[in-house]
C-alpha cells in the first residue's frame, strides 16, 4: 500500500490540496484535523474546559467518529450528526488545537488513523503524520507558507462566504495557533527528518497542486 504523509501548519492549504490530490492519484484522502475538530466541538458542546485533560478524556467514551464519502467528499459524523460543516468555525479550530494535545485524545484516534492506511493507498494530512501516525509514510511531505500568506488566504475565504475578515485579527489567531501546535509536549508539529519541505508562500493554488503531485510521483 502507499500512503503520503502531508503535515504543516494551519491555513497551509492541506485539505484543499490534499483533497484535490487524492481525487487525482485515486487514493483515499483522509483528514486527521477533522477527527480532532470534531472531539473539539464536543467538548466545546459539553462546556468542558478544553486544557484540561482530565475532562476532556472523560468525554471520548462518548464520541463515535466516522468518515463517509458521499459524492466523492468526505464527510465526518458525530455520534451520527453530520458535523462536516459546523467543524470549520473559527473558535473550533482552536478548540481542535487545544483538545490534540492532550494524549488521550491522540491514543483514541491514533489506531483508527494507522487502519485507514493499513489496507488502502491513502492521502493523510495533519500535523504528525510523518513523525508519529504513519512514521513509514511512502512519501512525506511538510507543506508550509508564511503567517502573512496564509492570513491572507483565510481573510480572502472568510470574505467569499460572506464573512467578517480582520487580517490583524486572523494573523493573530494563526500565529496563536503555530505556538499552540509546535509547543504541545505530544506529537509537536514539526517537519520530520525524511520529509520533503514544500513552500507556497508565493505561488498559487494551481501551482501548489502541480508542485505537490510532481513531488509524489517522483517518490513512490
Amino acid at each position: 500500500m502507499i500512503s503520503v504523509a502531508i503535515d504543516g501548519p494551519s491555513g497551509a492549504g492541506k485539505s484543499s490540496l490534499a483533497k484535490r490530490l487524492a481525487a487525482d492519484l485515486g487514493y483515499v484522502y483522509v483528514d486527521t484535523g477533522a477527527m480532532y475538530r470534531s472531539i473539539g466541538l464536543y467538548a466545546t458542546r459539553q462546556g468542558a474546559d478544553l486544557h484540561n485533560a482530565e475532562a476532556v478524556a472523560a468525554l471520548l467514551p462518548q464520541i463515535q467518529l466516522e468518515i463517509r464519502l458521499l459524492d466523492g467528499t468526505q464527510h465526518i459524523y458525530l455520534n451520527g450528526e453530520d458535523v462536516s460543516e459546523a467543524i470549520r468555525a473559527e473558535e473550533i479550530g482552536m478548540a481542535a488545537s487545544a483538545v490534540s494535545a492532550h494524549p488521550p485524545v491522540r491514543a483514541f484516534l491514533l489506531d483508527t488513523q494507522r487502519s485507514l492506511a493499513a489496507n488502502q493507498n491513502v492521502l493523510m494530512d495533519g500535523r504528525d503524520i510523518g513523525t508519529v501516525v504513519l512514521p513509514n509514510a511512502t512519501v512525506k511531505i511538510y507543506l508550509t507558507a508564511s503567517a502573512q500568506a496564509r492570513a491572507e488566504r483565510r481573510c480572502k475565504e472568510l470574505q467569499q462566504k460572506g464573512q467578517p475578515a480582520d487580517f490583524a485579527t486572523v494573523l493573530a489567531d494563526i500565529e496563536q495557533r503555530d505556538y499552540q501546535d509546535t509547543h504541545r509536549e505530544v506529537a509537536p508539529l514539526k517537519q520530520a527528518e525524511d520529509a520533503i519541505l514544500v513552500d507556497t508562500s508565493d505561488i498559487d493554488f494551481d501551482e501548489s497542486f502541480a508542485l505537490l503531485k510532481r513531488t509524489i510521483l517522483e517518490h513512490i
